[in-house]
Order: C-alpha cells, then sequence, then structure tokens
C-alpha cells in the first residue's frame, strides 16, 4: 500500500455520489452547512416518504365516499405530493413535505360534498379558491404575523400536542388503542396478541435502540423490515405487481374539471372561509413545529426561509383544486424525516421524486402496511413531548395555557381547537391576573378572532 496521504471524502459525499455532484447538491442545499451529508437526506426523504404514503389510499378512499373517481384522485394525490414537496425541497429548501391534508379532505368530502350537496366540480373550485385567498394572505405577510405574534407557551404547546396527536393516530390506526364506549371512556387498551400491535410496539423499540446506536437510517431500516415480515406473515399484504401506467385523460379524469364561478356562490364562500381559516392555523402551526423539531428557527424563534415555506403549501392547495385532489398542507409526518436526520430541501426532493415515481409504481404502496410505520410516527411523537421542558414555567400562565394547548388539541383531533383554548386561557388569565400589560395587541386579536371563528360555527 502506498504511503501517499489520501484525502478523506467530505462528509456530503457518499461513495456511490460523484464529487461534482455531491458538490452541486452541497452547494445549492446548504448540506454541509447546516450538518448533514447527501445519505442522511436521502435517507430522511425515503423515511418521509414511507411515513406518508398511506395518504394515497386513505385520501382517494375519504374522497372516494363522496363520489369522486378514486384512481383520478390516486393521481392528483401524487401530483399535489409531487409538486408541493419538490416546491419546498428547491424553493424553500426545507425538509418538509407537502400533500393532500387528511383533516381538509375529510371536510371537503363529508362535509362539503355529502353534508351541503354541493358537487364534486365546484368543490374542486372551492379548493381552488380556497388556495387562492390562502396565498394572497401568505403573501401579505399575515401568516407570518401570526407566527410572529404566536406566544412561547402556545409555540411549544403546539408541538407537544402535534406529538400527542401523532401518538394517537398511529396507536389507533394499528389497534393499540381503541374506543371505549362500554366504559364511557374516549380510549382502552387494543389486543396485545395482535400482529399490528405487536409489530408497533417491538418496532418502536427497535427504533429507540438503533437511534441511541446512531446507525443512520434505523427508521427506514425498521419500516422495510416491518414490511417485510406483514410480507411474510400477513395475508392483508400482498403482491399486486410492480408497475401501473396512469391515465391522466378520460371521461373519469378530474384534471381541470372545477367550477370556479360555482365555488364563488354565497352559499359556499363560508365554506372557502372554514377551509382557509383552518388551513392558516393548522398547516402554520404544523410548519412550526417541524421546523423547530429540525433545529430549523433562527436565534428570534422564527422559522429560517419561512415566508418561502408558508408560501409553498399554500400554493400547493391552488395546484391540488386543479388537478383534482383536496386542500394540501404541510404533513406533520415530515417530522419523521427530520428525526431521520433531514435537514435540507434535498429530503423533500426526495419525496416529491418517490411520488412522481409512485405514479407508475402505485401496487407497491400496497407493501407497506399501517403498523411498518407507525413505530416511525409514535417515536417521533415521543420526541416532540420534549417541548415540555422548553415551557417556562416562571411564567406559570404562558406555560400552562401551552399544556391546555397540548392536551386539547388531543381531546379534540383538531390543532385549531387546541391553539383557540390556549389564546382563550392565555388572555384571560392575563387579565385576571393583573398582567394585561404583557400582553400584545396581536395577541388579543387573533384570540378574538379564532373566539369569533368558533362562536359563528364556522369550524371545521
Amino acid at each position: 500500500m502506498s504511503d501517499t496521504p489520501v484525502s478523506q471524502p467530505r462528509a456530503t459525499e457518499p461513495s456511490s455520489t460523484s464529487p461534482t455532484i455531491a458538490n452541486k447538491l452541497d452547494n445549492y442545499f446548504l448540506i454541509s452547512q447546516r450538518g448533514s451529508n447527501v445519505r442522511q437526506e436521502v435517507l430522511a426523504g425515503l423515511t418521509t416518504f414511507l411515513a406518508m404514503v398511506y395518504s394515497v389510499i386513505v385520501v382517494p378512499s375519504m374522497l372516494g365516499a363522496a363520489g369522486f373517481d378514486q384512481g383520478s384522485v390516486f393521481i392528483a394525490t401524487c401530483l399535489v405530493a409531487a409538486f408541493g414537496s419538490l416546491l419546498m425541497g428547491l424553493w424553500a429548501n426545507l425538509p418538509m413535505a407537502i400533500g393532500c391534508a387528511i383533516s381538509l379532505t375529510a371536510f371537503t368530502a363529508f362535509s362539503l360534498v355529502l353534508g351541503q350537496g354541493v358537487s364534486i366540480p365546484v368543490a374542486l373550485g372551492a379548493v381552488f379558491l380556497m388556495g387562492v385567498i390562502f396565498t394572497a394572505i401568505t403573501v401579505t405577510g399575515l401568516r407570518q404575523w401570526i407566527l410572529t405574534h404566536l406566544p412561547s407557551g402556545i409555540a411549544h404547546g403546539t408541538g407537544i400536542g402535534i406529538g400527542l396527536f401523532l401518538l394517537l393516530i398511529a396507536a389507533n390506526g394499528v389497534g393499540l388503542i381503541e374506543k371505549n364506549p362500554a366504559a364511557g371512556l374516549p380510549v382502552k387498551f387494543g389486543d396485545f396478541t395482535s400482529l399490528p400491535v405487536l409489530m408497533s410496539v417491538l418496532g418502536l423499540a427497535a427504533i429507540f435502540g438503533l437511534e441511541k446506536r446512531r446507525l443512520p437510517g434505523g427508521i427506514l431500516l425498521v419500516i422495510i423490515t416491518i414490511s417485510l415480515l406483514g410480507l411474510i406473515f400477513d395475508p392483508s399484504v400482498t403482491y399486486h405487481g410492480l408497475f401501473a401506467m396512469p391515465t391522466f385523460g378520460g371521461e373519469q379524469s378530474l384534471i381541470g374539471s372545477m367550477d370556479l364561478m360555482g365555488a364563488l356562490s354565497p352559499l359556499v364562500l363560508p365554506s372557502v372561509l372554514a377551509l382557509v381559516m383552518t388551513a392558516i392555523f393548522d398547516a402554520t402551526g404544523t410548519i412550526r413545529a417541524v421546523a423547530g423539531q429540525a433545529n430549523l428557527l433562527d436565534k428570534n424563534g422564527n422559522i429560517i426561509d419561512g415566508g418561502k415555506a408558508l408560501t409553498a403549501d399554500s400554493v400547493s392547495s391552488i395546484v391540488s383544486g386543479a388537478v383534482g385532489g383536496a386542500p394540501a398542507a404541510v404533513y406533520i409526518e415530515s417530522a419523521a424525516g427530520t428525526a431521520a436526520g433531514g435537514k435540507t430541501g434535498l429530503t423533500a426532493v426526495v419525496v416529491g421524486a418517490l411520488f412522481l415515481l409512485l405514479l407508475f409504481i402505485s401496487p407497491i404502496s400496497y407493501l407497506v402496511p399501517a403498523y411498518a410505520t407507525a413505530p416511525a410516527l409514535m417515536y417521533v411523537g415521543c420526541l416532540m413531548l420534549s417541548n415540555v421542558t422548553k415551557l417556562n414555567f416562571d411564567d406559570s400562565i404562558d406555560a400552562l395555557s401551552g399544556l391546555v394547548c397540548a392536551v386539547f388539541i388531543v381531546l379534540t383531533a383538531n390543532i385549531v381547537t387546541g391553539i383557540m383554548l390556549g389564546f382563550l386561557c392565555l388572555v384571560c388569565g392575563r387579565l385576571v391576573a393583573g398582567e394585561w400589560k404583557k400582553l400584545s395587541f396581536g395577541v388579543v386579536l387573533l384570540t378574538l378572532v379564532l373566539v369569533a371563528f368558533y362562536a359563528g360555527g364556522w369550524a371545521i
């Protein structure tokens, strides 16, 4: 062996990537500057994708119940996730993935179409119009203003609540907890001996161990391993083939089928505004929580390139209405990718590219059962509970208002409801304690808007 010193590759240059490509990626996405590397970003993107790929099954199923063509919605869901995630990654350079929001999908399907009898083209027009209004609110700086005036306790409380919410969603999805109507309580422990429950609990424990050992891609490894075990032992996990060509045209296609004039009807506009209000606080709170999880906040607590991030998800809703999907938002499952080490937009670009690829390999999505991704979501939920340590109990009103926000996000299964109750407790608590001088005009105004939103019956 030669004694000539050999220069070591940079942290951002995995052996499978040429130095030129690695350098370009590093320079564009600021990978090494943020303490990451290409391999870590790609693994984070794969992790986020697998954690949120369920959306291509859930969203078409929900809209299908309202009469939408499920095949067309599948295509729309993939297109929205691809567009939004690529925009977030290439423009905002943040590790956040965008997709059709489950909560807003439910409102579109069950309240707007089935509840109010709105036609599918008008519903899509409402989604498009919501995206336009949402974008206007974003580019005018109103969303950033809301973030700036989000009290510290409620900001951290939102992160805690979303973490608990993720735990609830993941545990309920695999049967680890179930409804408990017999005892008059919300939940009970599920069947511990069932395969989904055992795989979820063991998978969560495995992630704890692998992350403690700092094994790169540990979360992704657990997802893949459990998926393979499911294919072997679970009859419901079956191989449906590999390739399937998407169909963009035909009578059932929803692309360009929206009725914008119908959405401007006085009967539909209140629903559009309800969508906008929910998205403002729900999506904005999610972006803030994921950015905090990835340590992408500046010294003032603001999101790095937050303006671009906020615009990316609102613009994605415009695209969603045009192609036949539901309103879009940043997915909280993005936190699974940030927990796996994602710190730059390359993570989001990987997610976007995989959703484009999914258009042609859609059968592969059936090989990832819910109990394969549940451990990753529960792990992220546990990590987000660390926001409790950031609450300042020297200011008890602020801290306790944050905890009210967190708890009621879970109890009501609604992020906006938790935020509204947190604001209300904060303002009323300050007034009763004689600390009205600690209240800013922005906090009082946001509280009044949120309370009026709920008192008026517009909340989703």
